[in-house]
């Protein structure tokens, strides 16, 4: 049998991100997995979102056991994941601005002063350049590609 709410404004079918912080927890330690689906769903869309920190929230001070675990451990492979697309997708968008400026990769990265090998983690995205470097980077790419 599903899980219900008492004393909340809020139905177990309603968005998760509109419950309230006491039916969250509700869920948390009275759920079955199928009651957790829709918390585990909202972390993966937003694991850094208003969910994911009531639930951190919530943990802190909870009594550990193998819920809490699983709640964390899935906050924290949610994170890791969005982290991942993110250096990717940050990769991507370097790479493509280096291709527009149709320089070389040594070329470029003299511009924005960094080195080949540095421009080269930067665009298979094993490092993460800097707001400062991205700002250049893409100052430059849009620089070369105008002449």
């Amino acid at each position: 049998m599903p899980v219900a709410f008492r004393n909340v404004d809020a139905s177990p079918s309603d968005d998760v991100g509109t419950w309230p912080y006491e039916a969250l927890v509700t869920v948390i330690d009275r759920g079955l997995v199928a009651d957790w689906r829709p918390i585990f769903a909202e972390l993966r869309r937003s694991p850094w979102g208003r969910v994911a920190r009531r639930v951190e929230r919530y943990l802190s001070y909870r009594e550990p056991d193998g819920v809490g675990t699983l709640f964390a451990l899935a906050i924290e492979r949610d994170r890791s994941d969005a982290e991942r697309a993110d250096r990717a997708e940050v990769a991507a968008r370097l790479r493509e601005a280096v291709s527009r400026s149709g320089l070389t990769n040594a070329e470029f990265a003299e511009l924005v002063g960094t080195s080949a090998s540095r421009l080269s983690t930067y665009l298979n995205g094993k490092v993460t350049p800097s707001a400062a470097m991205l700002v250049r980077i893409e100052r430059i790419a849009g620089d070369a590609s105008r002449t």
